[in-house]
């Protein structure tokens, strides 16, 4: 990896006897666009703020470039940071609030005017200098945290679930707005958020995180299409998960059928899990199925039908443009290219069916009329 900028080596947290991280190591390069991605409580906020300073390890070492962070205070680190609540001064405009490092700084005045001038036209913001903060709508309030924490033109801008607060529209317009500054200014981010869509839009890289340990480090292609766990395959997009056998490379069996597959390397015979992607299922008739079950739910998503198909016991989700209405009878199948196999893992068997999916979530859905829960 060229030009690694941040190191963590082996950090351990605990809380109350509770361990929060546990022997974390991560490598960040210089102009990347990092996330940090997994459920609450994960550890991916604490890890920012270790890299913010506002956390000590109790082991491990953070370095910047070739000097050691652990010791710096948070105010002298290259590092600035934007959280979910912005944090802006409600007493101070939208100039002064934009200034405020700067000025901290002793930065000429005329330094600073400029400054604030490109920071403001940075995020769409010029002709609102003299605003109250308190008259901005939550977008607005956001882009000036954006402009004032990159202002001071920090190495590296830690953001905690900014986008948080914000409606979904606005939230799906800030992600772009974000990717474009970032990439324009050139300043590695650090991006922490709970939204796989979130991480899987904006980042260069994803660290996919659960209890403390981070789980894969990847693109969000190899994140998404090549999961190293059960976990990572469910939290990542829906996922059909199953028990399966490798026969041989190549060659995989489970629910009842043998199928190619692209996967080699494995003990015949060893027992793994299977993973098959909603849309990567090519519903046929039954005749023709490599797998065969009956339609115990259908929910219309807009640009596709999702359809749980009862397999033996074991609940399929299908993403499908053609309508199957329930109880119908269909078969099921799935390229070579479609089938990923993951080694056995302490999150196997926990994920995967949509059992409850089908029962319990439609009638939820159903109720919802489709509102978005990401």
């Amino acid at each position: 990896m060229n030009n690694v900028l941040l190191r963590l080596r082996n950090i351990s947290v605990k809380f109350d006897d509770e361990t929060i991280l546990d022997d974390v190591s991560l490598e960040i390069c210089d102009k990347e666009f990092v996330t940090l991605l997994g459920p609450s409580g994960c550890g991916k906020t604490t890890t920012l703020r270790i890299i913010g300073g506002f956390v000590s390890p109790d082991k491990g070492e953070v370095w910047f470039e070739n000097g050691l962070l652990n010791d710096v205070p948070a105010h002298k680190r290259p590092v600035n940071t934007i959280f979910q609540k912005y944090a802006l001064f409600p007493n101070l405009n939208v100039y002064e609030n934009v200034a405020f490092g700067l000025r901290v700084k002793k930065t000429p005045e005329s330094e600073i005017k400029k400054t604030v001038h490109d920071m403001l036209s940075m995020v769409n913001l010029l002709g609102f200098e003299r605003r109250d903060i308190s008259t901005l709508s939550g977008g607005q309030q956001q882009r000036v945290a954006i402009a004032r924490a990159l202002a001071v033109k920090p190495r590296l801008l830690l953001l905690d679930e900014p986008l948080g607060a914000l409606d979904l529209k606005l939230r799906k317009d800030m992600q772009v707005e974000l990717k474009n500054i970032q990439k324009r200014l050139g300043i590695t981010f650090i991006y922490v958020t709970h939204d796989q869509e979130e991480a899987l839009s904006m980042s260069d890289r994803v660290v996919v995180m659960n209890n403390g340990v981070i789980q894969q480090i990847g693109t969000p292609e190899d994140i998404y299409n090549e999961p190293e766990n059960a976990f990572v395959a469910d939290f990542i997009g829906e996922s059909n998960i199953v028990d399966g056998v490798m026969l041989e490379d190549y060659k995989a069996q489970f629910s009842g059928h043998t199928f190619e597959c692209l996967d080699k390397g494995y003990a015949p015979k060893e027992q793994v899990d299977v993973v098959v992607r909603p849309e990567d299922v090519d519903i046929v008739p039954v005749e023709q199925g490599m797998l065969k079950g009956t339609v115990t739910s259908v929910t219309f998503k807009g640009v596709h039908f999702e359809i749980i198909v009862d397999i033996g016991g074991f609940k399929w989700m299908v993403q499908t443009t053609d309508y199957q209405p329930v109880g119908a009878n269909i078969g099921l199948f799935i390229e070579p290219d479609a089938i990923h196999i993951m080694k056995k893992s302490e999150y196997s068997g926990m994920y995967g069916d949509y059992s409850s999916f089908s029962e319990d979530f439609d009638k939820l859905s159903d109720a919802e009329e489709g509102s978005d829960n990401a």
